[in-house]
């Protein structure tokens, strides 16, 4: 797995749109906000040409011009690090034209998004074997007073808190207490704090029973949004099974949230990529809080919706997890090798960049 070099102090920013850009408010002022931000800071930006565009069908532009613009800030000597300007819908088109030869003849570089970004951060470790963050895209960082899920993202692109052990560069992440239902976010308000209502309260499960133990356990960590992963599998960009073989030695931890899936179709997401053989040497499980959090539908619930089908595995199944779409995330360093951890309601990852 190759690790990109950590974001300097007064290093270049790169924004990307590959998927949604900035176009419509509140996202356009959002991001501005956010530019204003790393300026301020000492950091530079390079934005790409499609971050204001929105001449596309659910992402920012054509397919061939949103695969054009991520290949080529990817192998920019210009900038350091990549943050996606949003989710989308169709970020699945621009695939045939990314150069997926040239992202891994480049030089390694992090790259940061989630949801439809998936069809990155994932093939990125799958296809190019090289570390991605899933996480919060360029809007979020227009928040005034940063939520510690944006201060240890930051701090994961800039290798803040890292340590090294026995030559091995370490990052431990925690999960946090509270989380929203209900996102502030509007055209008069496009850049509120997290409007945090719920406590967090974690799930746990092996071999289909709910447990209340301390469970730790690690391996090789992949995974994204559902939506997009199902979509990907048995397609020519599908290259799992490869993946699996590399790292069969460490094992698998998939981490999996969802955002229109409902739990039904979470339940086929996760049938269809256990049919696939995804799923061979997992060593665990670590699912988000999804967007039809607490939806129940002819008996079935977010949970039996997952454990259904990770149960028979009879590895460690964590629900509820701080990532995805319900806020805030931790930022989820795809591709490492992963030490999980999890106490009461304490979820910890220590990533091992090796």
């Amino acid at each position: 797995m190759r690790y990109p070099e950590f974001l300097s102090e007064g290093g270049i920013i790169g924004f990307v749109a590959p998927s949604f850009g900035c176009a419509t408010e509140p996202y356009k002022t959002a991001f501005g906000m956010t530019i204003k931000r790393f300026e301020k800071e000492g950091y530079t930006v390079e934005l790409g040409p499609n971050c204001y565009e929105d001449k596309g069908i659910g992402i920012s532009n054509t397919p061939q011009e949103c695969g054009k613009e991520l290949t080529q800030m990817y192998e920019s000597n210009v900038n350091d690090v990549l943050i996606s300007c949003g989710g989308g819908e169709l970020m699945c088109e621009i695939l045939p034209y990314v150069d997926f030869d040239r992202i891994k003849a480049a030089k390694p570089k992090w790259y940061l998004g989630y949801s439809d970004n998936t069809n990155f951060t994932f093939l990125q470790n799958t296809i190019a074997d090289t570390a991605s963050v899933y996480g919060p895209c360029a809007g979020a960082f227009a928040m005034k007073d940063w939520h510690q899920a944006l201060v240890d993202t930051f701090d994961v692109l800039r290798g803040k808190g890292c340590k090294n052990n026995n030559g091995v560069v370490e990052k431990q992440v925690h999960g946090y207490d509270t989380w929203e239902r209900e996102s502030l976010k509007n055209e008069e308000n496009p850049a509120p704090q997290y409007n945090l209502t719920e406590k967090k309260i974690l799930r746990k499960y092996v071999g289909g029973d709910e447990c209340d133990t301390e469970i730790a356990f690690e391996g090789r960590l992949v995974g994204g949004c559902m939506d997009c992963l199902v979509n990907l599998t048995g397609t020519s960009f599908d290259k799992v099974k490869e993946f699996n073989e590399r790292y069969a030695d460490d094992g698998i931890i998939w981490f999996l949230e969802s955002c229109d899936l409902n739990v039904f179709a979470i339940r086929r997401a996760m049938w269809q990529m256990d049919n696939a053989g995804w799923f061979k040497n997992v060593k665990g499980f670590l699912i988000g809080r999804p967007l039809c959090y607490g939806q129940e539908m002819m008996g079935l619930d977010q949970y039996r919706a997952v454990t259904g089908i990770a149960a028979k595995y009879n590895v460690p199944v964590i629900m509820d997890c701080d990532f995805g779409h319900l806020s805030p995330s931790m930022p989820i360093v795809s591709g490492a090798y992963t030490q999980v951890k999890v106490k009461d309601n304490d979820l910890s990852l220590n990533y091992r960049f090796c």
